[in-house]
């Protein structure tokens, strides 16, 4: 099995992260990567065993307008910094993908400076696409071209030109031979070139073992993308969007169905990169309606086809509500020591982990087949099985308790609860409310006995709502100086100004006391 079929990964923004400034003079390095060396151990902790992590290359603003594709960041550090943090990573059983920015660059890249400099006598100006020298922008550089997204400050480069193909492949090559990276996820590869993903593909299979090709692909068909001759994998946006749908709506024929549609694509589902939230889009626990489906969620994420993948900052459930200018609230800055106990004590991160560790040991959520056995709008039920066993899996997204009996003999054992059942015709399954079971047969009950640990409440820690009300808010400070109760305060005027606050939104802040969530909470609302 290729090291990416069973992979459990962890997804860093670092400019983010480790709260590098907004805009790069190109004067100053600081080594701010050198700060993540404790999340590497984090990560293993909360079973994740891969490591996405971008953009990391010298750009202006938020990374994904690249200056040089050849060094590090300045706001992170140097090439020293990312090689020894990649080799850190390795030591740890942790494989590295890097962000690939190949659609567009910055114009603060080489061949732009060219272009603006010697015009039409450039040697550079068909690099980019549509270079128009008889019209403007809001630059005023005295030519227009074609961008990504309506920002001219991307400009997309021209891979139909054979210099560009190879300066590109040839970056792909140094990132192998200086960093040892394991693969690249190329960001917009819905507008990507698929010629140059062709090459792209014949370099992976001949530059590392096993190098990961993933792109970003929000609509279409992905097996246009995902094939032998193109790309391994792409981003499942048509399951992110069923998670979290499927669960708001108690409508699990959404995710039911989405699941089907893609296995129409024969073993498509298998490599697809499964997520809840990611550097562009809410979090996943300001977007459910119930913060307790966190669990069902995430159980159907780690054992539907597809490989999982947990964004910094998710497993621990901080809020991030998408702003219409900024994704900055997407992209915090998280400081580790504050959730130093949180695999025990915060009950999202206690199941992220669990479910990591899961994952990992039993390969059949990797290649087992995927077959439907029971589906309602409120229950799902299916198992996954391979040649070796077979793991069952139950999920019930409604407010009240559920019992199922599902067809299925031998002996099973609950993984996440460590009970066992001898079936002979029907496994008897009792659900809580919003949540799940994991059921795999002939499983090693020692392991599952070192697993017999209480699923936690999300958010166990609370704090009285009268405490909130007898708190007076000093807003001549900034939130960054504020307490928790103060936080909590804010948030609560924030939420009564856009409508009537309902017990379970009192509850939803009560009951966070977490600092940075708190912050990027209170800074996420408009007014």
């Amino acid at each position: 099995m290729k090291w990416y079929e069973n992979a459990v990964f962890y997804h860093i923004y670092p400019l983010g992260l480790t709260d590098a400034p907004k805009n790069n003079d190109y004067q100053i390095t600081e080594h701010r990567l050198n700060q993540l060396g404790p999340w590497i151990k984090h990560i293993k902790e909360i079973g994740c065993n891969a490591l996405y992590i971008g953009p990391l290359f010298e750009s202006v603003g938020h990374g994904y307008e690249t200056t040089d594709y050849y060094k590090l960041d300045s706001r992170l550090g140097d090439n020293e910094d990312l090689k020894k943090f990649i080799q850190d990573c390795h030591y740890h059983g942790i494989h590295v993908i890097f962000d690939g920015v190949f659609n567009h660059t910055g114009r603060d890249f080489f061949a732009f400076k060219d272009i603006q400099q010697n015009r039409e006598g450039s040697q550079y100006k068909d690099w980019y696409c549509n270079v128009n020298f008889q019209g403007n922008n809001e630059y005023n550089d005295g030519f227009s071209y074609d961008n990504w997204g309506g920002y001219n400050l991307l400009v997309k480069l021209n891979q139909h030109n054979p210099a560009v193909r190879q300066y590109l492949l040839d970056v792909v090559k140094y990132w192998v031979s200086e960093f040892d990276v394991d693969g690249i996820r190329l960001d917009a590869a819905d507008v990507l070139d698929f010629g140059f993903m062709h090459e792209l593909r014949m370099l992976a299979n001949d530059i590392k073992p096993d190098f990961w090709l993933m792109g970003e692909v929000i609509h279409g068909d992905y097996s246009r993308w995902v094939n032998d001759d193109m790309l391994h994998s792409v981003t499942n946006y048509q399951l992110y969007k069923a998670l979290y749908s499927g669960h708001n709506e108690h409508n699990y024929f959404e995710i039911a169905h989405t699941v089907r549609h893609l296995l129409d694509k024969e073993n498509l589902p298998h490599h697809l990169y499964n997520f809840a939230d990611n550097h562009d889009v809410e979090r996943i626990y300001t977007r459910l309606h119930n913060k307790q489906e966190f669990v069902p969620l995430h159980i159907l994420m780690y054992t539907l086809p597809g490989i999982p993948s947990i964004y910094y900052g998710s497993e621990f459930g901080i809020e991030g509500r998408k702003e219409k200018h900024s994704d900055a609230v997407l992209r915090p800055v998280i400081h580790l020591e504050d959730y130093k106990n949180a695999v025990n004590e915060n009950g999202c991160t206690n199941i992220i982990a669990r479910l990591g560790e899961i994952r990992q040991k039993n390969p059949v959520f990797a290649d087992g087949i995927y077959q439907e056995i029971r589906l309602t709008n409120r229950q799902y039920a299916f198992s996954r099985t391979n040649e070796t066993t077979q793991a069952i899996v139950v999920v019930n997204n409604d407010e009240a308790d559920s019992s199922l009996e599902i067809p299925a003999n031998g002996t099973y054992t609950e993984v996440l609860s460590g009970e066992v059942q001898n079936v002979n015709g029907n496994l008897n399954v009792y659900l809580r409310a919003c949540s799940g079971q994991i059921w795999i047969r002939n499983y090693d009950e020692t392991v599952a006995k070192k697993k017999e640990v209480k699923i936690l409440e999300t958010k166990q820690a609370e704090v009285k709502e009268e405490i909130i009300k007898q708190v007076t808010v000093n807003h001549s400070k900034s939130y960054e100086e504020m307490s928790i109760e103060e936080l909590q305060a804010c948030v609560l005027e924030k939420l009564a100004k856009n409508g009537p606050v309902t017990e379970q939104m009192k509850r939803d802040v009560v009951n966070n006391v977490y600092y940075d969530s708190l912050v990027n909470w209170v800074k996420s609302f408009r007014n």
